[in-house]
């Protein structure tokens, strides 16, 4: 057997970069800062409205700023449509699937049950499958219920109700979309929003595909992309990153570029274990996230237990990101913001070998040296909207 599989030895280890102390306490979807802007008056702000209303509807006055004109919202919009239509189709029901929900559009699970030799060939299938779908990334991880919600938020009827996964479902299936490098190398701006409709989109197909599969097996099987429980944590427990000072999953593949989706399910899968490339000591020494960030909700200091508000989880000791700044600058500019992956160093073309190499080298005693390259050799720099458009300029 690889020696990359977990069994059930640290069935519930602290995911690296994640320090869980005595006082830790699972999170509400509710205190989510999204979810807050449904009903918590101090974020819910006319500004706020209006940063949701224009995903649906044109703005009355665009603005003349490169990257912010009609054709960059009407990108950006289209960019999450496919994703949209999943999560608009049961609203009637009070239900928003993929971010507030899980998806129910699925077929019944088959009456008749394949039956694999193990683990490991049902693991190999499972990812084969999950990468011809579409797929960037796909690890597997134990169901841990310190990462799933304690209750959910209705952004249409303004309740909590119970989380509704299972806990009969004892595997997660964690899957990674990327995001456009050249379409965030524009932001801040609504252009560079399509990165983030598109990773939705995708992850919504797959998801949806591959539960279909399992479910298509004889097996149990939920979607789920940003409802149910904290896709992070259970993402580093797959093996497909670190926790990264932005507060976000930095992979070998992509860096922070990553949109993610989880399936819950009942065949028996063989467990990824957490993987180290050295980020954690990168991000220690580096602060281009932080002092890239307009707003500092960033940290800039060592990893911490303090809470910066409701919007932050209780007990846990890590790099934090102040959730209502950083929601704050997103309704102000009027879409959504990724600066923190834009000038990460991390976040490269890696399917070029010297990129590969640096990252290889920002996981050595080279780091200081990788991250001085990075910012002389002008990485993370924004790059002009009107040139994505013409780049031929």
């Amino acid at each position: 057997m690889s020696n990359s599989r977990q069994r059930d030895s640290d069935e519930h280890a602290d995911p690296p970069g994640i320090q869980i102390e005595d006082d830790f306490e699972p999170f509400a979807q509710k205190d989510d800062v999204f979810r807050r802007s449904w009903w918590d008056e101090t974020i819910r702000t006319a500004k706020a409205k209006l940063f949701y209303e224009t995903y649906r509807n044109p703005l009355k006055t665009f603005r003349k700023a490169d990257g912010f004109t009609q054709k960059d919202y009407a990108l950006r919009n289209a960019s999450w449509h496919v994703s949209d239509i999943f999560t608009e189709h049961n609203e009637k029901q009070d239900r928003r699937e993929g971010f507030s929900d899980a998806f129910t559009l699925q077929r019944d699970v088959a009456e008749q049950q394949i039956t694999f030799a193990s683990p490991d060939e049902a693991t190999a299938e499972i990812k084969n499958v999950a990468r011809r779908f579409g797929a960037d990334l796909v690890g597997i991880t134990r169901y841990d219920p310190r990462w799933m919600y304690t209750s959910k938020f209705s952004d249409i009827s303004q309740t909590e109700r119970p989380n509704d996964i299972p806990d009969n479902l004892p595997y997660v299936i964690v899957t990674a979309q990327r995001m456009d490098y050249d379409l965030i190398q524009t932001v801040p701006s609504a252009l560079s929003g399509a990165a983030t409709g598109l990773g939705y989109s995708h992850d919504a197909q797959v998801v949806l595909s591959l539960t279909q599969f399992i479910r298509n097996l004889g097996y149990n099987a939920i979607g789920s992309m940003n409802d149910s429980g904290l896709a992070i944590p259970m993402a580093i427990q797959a093996g497909l990153g670190e926790y990264g000072r932005n507060g976000l999953l930095i992979t070998k593949e992509f860096g922070p570029r990553i949109r993610l989706g989880k399936i819950f399910t009942d065949l028996p899968l063989a467990i990824d274990q957490p993987i180290h490339f050295g980020v954690s000591e990168f991000c220690t020494i580096c602060r281009r996230c932080s002092d890239g960030c307009p707003v500092k909700a960033i940290a800039d200091g060592e990893p911490s237990s303090e809470r910066h508000n409701r919007s932050n989880i209780k007990g846990v000791k890590k790099w934090s990101v102040d959730g209502e700044k950083c929601f704050g600058f997103w309704a102000r500019q009027n879409s959504d913001c990724a600066i923190c992956i834009r000038v990460c160093p991390y976040n490269k073309d890696y399917s070029k070998w010297w990129h590969k190499l640096g990252i290889r080298l920002a996981g050595t005693w080279m780091r200081h040296i990788m991250l001085w390259l990075d910012i002389k050799l002008g990485y993370g720099q924004r790059v002009k909207p009107g040139k994505w458009w013409s780049p031929n300029m």
